[in-house]
C-alpha cells in the first residue's frame, strides 16, 4: 500500500505541536489557518479547551517485544507516546486484567495487561505528557457484553467475597499506580458492563461491585474521575435505563462513557441525543471510550479481521479520509452534548501486524510468545469458548493509524485537525461500491448513478455503465459487476441473490408473531436486543436453568428439497448447554426424524448461521422450522434471520428434464412389454436424480444418457392385420423397422393423446414435481 506521511512546513509543525500541548480552544482569537495535508478536517468550532483525545494503546509493549516499529511524521523509528503526543493526542487508556497468565506463566494475549505491565505503559505516557486513564476488566481476559468472566482467584467467592475482593484489588492496583509516577485522571470500573461484571449479574450485584470500585478509587486517588462504561447507545432506551439503575441504587461515579462504533452503533445525532439524557438527567460528565474506522479492508498478518468486507462498513468510506472523517463525527457529536462532554478514545490505533500474511507461521509464534495477538492458545484454558477456538492475531490492524509498516497515516493527526482545521487538494477519496442482495425472482436494478467523495468533503453523483448489464443474474449466488463513472472513475456492483424464504416473520420485524409457535420459559420473541438485522430479534436469557422452543409450519408450493437456516449469537452456555435448529417433514414431528444442526454460542455477536441437511417434501406437504434451547442459569442471547429456503440444485437438469418430458410421452400401447420395462427403470433412476439434492453433474449426465438410450431401444409392437395397410395420407411403414422414437410414436398415432401427456408431463416436471418416489 502507499506510504502516506504528512510532511508539514515547520510553522505549520510548530503550530500543531502547540495546539497539541496547550490544548487551545478552537474559538481563540488567535485562531490558525487549516494545516496543509493529504486529507481534509473541517475544524469543530464548538471545542472545549480540555477537550480529551486519546488513544487506548494497551497491545504496545507485547507489539515491541515482537519488534514492531513505530514510525514518526518524518518516517523515522520513534517512541510510539512521543509520535501520538506530537500528532495531537492527549490522553492514554490502559486495559488491566487481574491475571492474564496460565499456571506456567503464558501469557493470554492482548498484550498479557496484568498491572504490572499497565504501570510501564502508564509511566511512559506520562513521560511523555499525557494523562492515564485506567480500565479495569476485573477480569483475567477480556471482557465485554458477551463475557464478563470473574478472575481465577475469584472463582467460587460469594457476592460479599467480590465486593471485598474488587475493593482490595482496586486499591492496591491505583497504590502501586500513584507510587510509580503515573498521571492517573480517570479510572473505569469495569468494561462495557452492559450486563455484568466480575461474574456477576443483576443490577442489585453489579451495583455493589461498581460502589466497591468506586469508594476504592475515592480513597487512593481522591482527584481522578469515576468512569463507569456501557455500549449500545443504539439500543432505543437502553442508556437511560442504565442511568435510572445506577441512581435507584446510589451508585457513586463521575463518568458515563460509552463505546461507539459506527459500524454498528447507529448515527452519531443519536449518540448525542442519549448522552446529553445522561448528562442533564443524572448530572454526569459523559464520555465515548472506544471508536475506530477502517482505513482498508486488507488483511495485514493472516488473522482475518472483524471489519473485512464492504458490507461491514458502510457509513463512511473505507480510506483514510474515510476515517478521518468518521472520527472527527465522534469528536463532533460528544462536543455538542456541550460542557458534559469530556472527549474521545480511539481504540488500539497502533495495533499492527507482526509480520505480512505470507509469514503466517512465524507470526503465530511471536503472537504466542509475546500475546501480540488478540489472544494465544494458553487463553482457552480460562474462555474456551471464544479465545480457545479464535485465538491469533490482530483483527484490528486494518482500523490503525498507521499503515501495516507502522508509518503514521494522516489520519492520525486528526485530534490535531478537529482543532485546527486541516485542508488537501481537491481529489477523488472514495467512488461508492454498490452491493445489493435480492431474493431470486425479483428484479435486479443497478443504480443509474454512484456517489463520488472527494477529500474536501464534497460529494457528487456520477452517472455509471455496468458490465455485464443486470440481466446477468441468474439464480442464487453472488453476482459481480465492473463499473465506469462518466468521468472515468472504476467502481463495482455485488448483487447477492437469496433463495425466497417461505417462513412468514423471520426477522421478528413485524408486529405480528402469531404464526410462531413458542413453549418454555426463557425466551422473548421480538425484543430489542442485539438483532442481527433489523431491529428485532428473539431473545433468550434466564436465572435458572430453562428450556424453550421456537416453531413455525409452513405449507410448502412445489416438491423439492429444502433447508433451514437461522443467526444466532450468545454466551455462558458451559459444555451442557444446548441450542439447536431442526427442519421436519410432515406435521406429526413428535414421530418424524429431523435433519437437525446446532448452533454455536461463542460470543456476543459473533453469529453462528448453521444450515441444516436438506429435507425432501412433496407440493402441499408440511415441513416444520423449530429451534430449541436447553440451557443453563445465565445463559444469553438472540436468535434471527430465520429462513426455510428451497435448495438449489447442484448440477444443469435442463437435459434430463427434456429426457423425462420426452419418455412420459410416448404411447405406451405400442410397445413391448420387455424394452418399457427397461424404459420403466430409467425414468425410476431419473426421477430419482431430479428429486435428490446436490446430486454431482456426472450422475445426472449418467441418467440422461440412460434414459436416452431407453427410449431410443424401444421396440414397437407387430401391427395388427386392420392397422397393416397405411390410412389414407399417412406414409407407409418401413417393414424393416425394429425401434420407434418418441417423434415416430407420435406421428403414427395422429399425436392427440400423447401430446396431452407431453404436456401434463411437462408441467410437472417443470414444476419440480417428482413422478416416482425418492431412491432409497
Amino acid at each position: 500500500m502507499p506510504r502516506i506521511i504528512p510532511r508539514l512546513t515547520a510553522a505549520v509543525t510548530a503550530a500543531v505541536l502547540s495546539l497539541g500541548a496547550l490544548a487551545l480552544p478552537a474559538s481563540a482569537a488567535d485562531d490558525p489557518a487549516p494545516v496543509p495535508s493529504t486529507i481534509t478536517v473541517p475544524r469543530v468550532e464548538n471545542l472545549p479547551a480540555d477537550f480529551i483525545g486519546g488513544v487506548d494503546v494497551s497491545s504496545v509493549l507485547s507489539l515491541e517485544e515482537s519488534d514492531v516499529v513505530f514510525r514518526d511524521a518524518d518516517g523515522n523509528p520513534g517512541d510510539l507516546f512521543r509520535i501520538l503526543r506530537d500528532a495531537g493526542v492527549s490522553d492514554i487508556r490502559i486495559r488491566v486484567w487481574n491475571d492474564p497468565f496460565d499456571a506456567d506463566g503464558n501469557g493470554y494475549g492482548g498484550g498479557d495487561v496484568d498491572v504490572t505491565r499497565a504501570i510501564k505503559i502508564g509511566r511512559r505516557a506520562t513521560a511523555a505528557g499525557l494523562g492515564v486513564l485506567v480500565d479495569f476488566h476485573y477480569s483475567d481476559f477480556w471482557a465485554d457484553p458477551a463475557k464478563q468472566q470473574a478472575p481465577k482467584a475469584w472463582a467460587g467467592m460469594t457476592v460479599d467475597e467480590k465486593v471485598a475482593a474488587t475493593g482490595a484489588f482496586t486499591r492496591d492496583a491505583l497504590t502501586r499506580f500513584r507510587d510509580a509516577g503515573v498521571d492517573v485522571r480517570m479510572v473505569q470500573v469495569g468494561n462495557e458492563t452492559n450486563g455484568g461484571i466480575a461474574g456477576m449479574t443483576g443490577w442489585d450485584d453489579m451495583a455493589r461491585i461498581f460502589s466497591a470500585g468506586s469508594a476504592a478509587i475515592r480513597d487512593v486517588m481522591p482527584d481522578a474521575r469515576v468512569v463507569l462504561h456501557f455500549t449500545n447507545p443504539e439500543r432505543p432506551g437502553f442508556y437511560a435505563g442504565v442511568a435510572r439503575e445506577l441512581e435507584a441504587r446510589d451508585v457513586d461515579y463521575d463518568v458515563f462513557a460509552s463505546s461507539y462504533y459506527p459500524f454498528w452503533h447507529g448515527t452519531p445525532e443519536n449518540l448525542t441525543a442519549v448522552l446529553s439524557q445522561i448528562a442533564s438527567t443524572y448530572d454526569k460528565k459523559v464520555l465515548v471510550a472506544e471508536t475506530s474506522w477502517a482505513y482498508t479492508l486488507d488483511d495485514g498478518d493472516g488473522h482475518s479481521n472483524v471489519v473485512k468486507t464492504p458490507e461491514d462498513a458502510t457509513r463512511y468510506p473505507v480510506s483514510v479520509q474515510g476515517q478521518a472523517t468518521a472520527v472527527r463525527d465522534v469528536v463532533q457529536a460528544v462536543a455538542n452534548v456541550g460542557e458534559a462532554g469530556l472527549g474521545v478514545f480511539y481504540w488500539e490505533p497502533a495495533w499492527l501486524p507482526v509480520g505480512p500474511p505470507e509469514q503466517l507461521e512465524s507470526n503465530r509464534v511471536l503472537w504466542e510468545r509475546d500475546g501480540s495477538g488478540w489472544a494465544s492458545s494458553y487463553a482457552g484454558g480460562y474462555e474456551p469458548h471464544d479465545a480457545g477456538q479464535w485465538f491469533g492475531g490482530s483483527a484490528w490492524d486494518n482500523q490503525a493509524l498507521f499503515d501495516h509498516d507502522g508509518y503514521p497515516l494522516a489520519s492520525l493527526n486528526v485530534f490535531s485537525y478537529v482543532r485546527t482545521g486541516a485542508i488537501a487538494p481537491r481529489t477523488v477519496s472514495d467512488v461508492e461500491r454498490v452491493a445489493l442482495t435480492v431474493t431470486d425472482g425479483d428484479p435486479v436494478a443497478l443504480p443509474d448513478t454512484v456517489t463520488v467523495a472527494y477529500t474536501d468533503g464534497t460529494t457528487e453523483e456520477q452517472s455509471v455503465d455496468w458490465t455485464p448489464g443486470p440481466d446477468a443474474v441468474d439464480g442464487v449466488g453472488v453476482h459481480t459487476f465492473s463499473g465506469t463513472t462518466s468521468a472515468g472513475h472504476a467502481t463495482s456492483a455485488t448483487v447477492t441473490v437469496i433463495a425466497r424464504n417461505l417462513l412468514r416473520n423471520g426477522g421478528f420485524e413485524d408486529a405480528d408473531v402469531s404464526m410462531w409457535r413458542s413453549e418454555g420459559g426463557g425466551l422473548t420473541v421480538r425484543a430489542e436486543d442485539d438483532p442481527r438485522s433489523g431491529t428485532y430479534s428473539a431473545h433468550f436469557w434466564a436465572d435458572a436453568a430453562y428450556g424453550f422452543s421456537l416453531a413455525q409450519e409452513v405449507v410448502v408450493p412445489e416438491s423439492g428439497w429444502y433447508t433451514a437456516t437461522a443467526a444466532a449469537q450468545g454466551g455462558s452456555a458451559g459444555t451442557d448447554g444446548r441450542l439447536q435448529l431442526s427442519l421436519t417433514a410432515g406435521s406429526d414431528t413428535a414421530r418424524a426424524v429431523p435433519a437437525e444442526v446446532a448452533f454455536a454460542l461463542d460470543g456476543w455477536r459473533v453469529w453462528s448461521t448453521p444450515v441444516t441437511d436438506a429435507v425432501f417434501a412433496s407440493a402441499g406437504d408440511t415441513l416444520t422450522v423449530r429451534i430449541a434451547g436447553d440451557l443453563p442459569a445465565g445463559a444469553w442471547g438472540t436468535m434471527d434471520d430465520v429462513a426455510l429456503v428451497r435448495a438449489a440444485p447442484a448440477a444443469d437438469f435442463s437435459a434430463l428434464t427434456a429426457a423425462v418430458v420426452r419418455a412420459e410421452a410416448i404411447d405406451r400401447m405400442s410397445y413391448t412389454a420387455a424394452s418399457l420395462a427397461s424404459l420403466d427403470d430409467a425414468l425410476a433412476s431419473a426421477h430419482s436424480v431430479l428429486s435428490a439434492p446436490a446430486t454431482p453433474q456426472a450422475e445426472v449426465d449418467a441418467a440422461t444418457s440412460a434414459l436416452t438410450t431407453a427410449v431410443d431401444a424401444l421396440v414397437a409392437q407387430a401391427p395388427s392385420p386392420a392397422a397393416s395397410a397405411p390410412a389414407p395420407g399417412q406414409p407407409g411403414t418401413d417393414p424393416g423397422a425394429t425401434t420407434a422414437t418418441a417423434t415416430g410414436s407420435l406421428a403414427a398415432s395422429g399425436g392427440i393423446l400423447p401430446l396431452a401427456a407431453l404436456a401434463v408431463a411437462a408441467l410437472l416436471v417443470l414444476a419440480g414435481l417428482p413422478l416416482v418416489a425418492r431412491r432409497g
